[in-house]
């Protein structure tokens, strides 16, 4: 399941990261990369510690936990520490699919990577190139975001970020562990949530709705990994 979930940053609090984003200090970006991932990515990053990057990861999360598209699609239980990247000068990554676990540095806790996010910081027009390229059962999805808001797709998936041409692409990206291991069994359980929201406005009293209801939470028991 490929889901866009609009405005996680607001049109103002964009401009404030993009303009902190460009007077920042980024590194090579193979720094974080596997020995695979690293032979085919060309782009910069903000190092772990990055004050910068700290303090927008915290905003981010705290927006993203109040999220209730993000909260009913993902069913997050862990969340790595959000990454920021650079795309610029032909910058690209190509082909590949995600390490299943991230390691938290300086900690001993790790991350199985259901879920891959990436939020945009850089509006469409600001740059050419950049699409963020999924193969998915669908076939190849192609997406570039307006800035603020974010995609969320299994980590499983094959995918890469074409060559930016002109401009300058920044985003952030992240890994989710769910409490739902398996993609269609989260996609069935927000399918489910979604129409229960739904009906909840337009029929709030119909007596379907609790049966409805429990089913979900009965799946979510039976599929729940904690």
């Amino acid at each position: 399941m490929l889901l866009h979930i609009p405005g996680i940053f607001n049109r103002e609090e964009v401009h404030r990261i993009r303009q902190a984003l460009e007077q920042a200090q980024w590194v090579d970006g193979k720094s974080t990369a596997g020995y695979q991932s690293a032979k085919a990515k060309r782009n910069l990053q903000l190092t772990d510690d990055n004050p910068l990057a700290r303090e927008i990861s915290e905003v981010m999360l705290q927006r993203l936990w109040q999220n209730p598209l993000f909260m009913s699609a993902a069913l997050p239980h862990k969340v790595f520490p959000p990454l920021f990247n650079c795309y610029t000068g032909g910058g690209a990554f190509d082909f590949h699919i995600d390490n299943a676990i991230r390691q938290v540095k300086n900690s001993p806790e790790r991350v199985r990577t259901d879920l891959s996010s990436t939020l945009f910081f850089s509006d469409p027009d600001d740059y050419a190139g950049g699409e963020l390229v999924i193969q998915d059962t669908y076939g190849s999805q192609r997406v570039k975001l307006p800035a603020g808001d974010l995609l969320l797709y299994p980590a499983s998936s094959l995918h890469k970020v074409e060559a930016v041409t002109r401009g300058a692409r920044y985003a952030s990206f992240f890994w989710t562990q769910s409490l739902v291991r398996e993609d269609s069994q989260r996609t069935l359980l927000f399918e489910m949530d979604q129409a229960i929201q739904r009906l909840t406005v337009d029929v709030p009293d119909h007596p379907a709705l609790i049966q409805l209801t429990g089913n979900y939470h009965n799946l979510l028991r039976r599929w729940a990994d904690v």
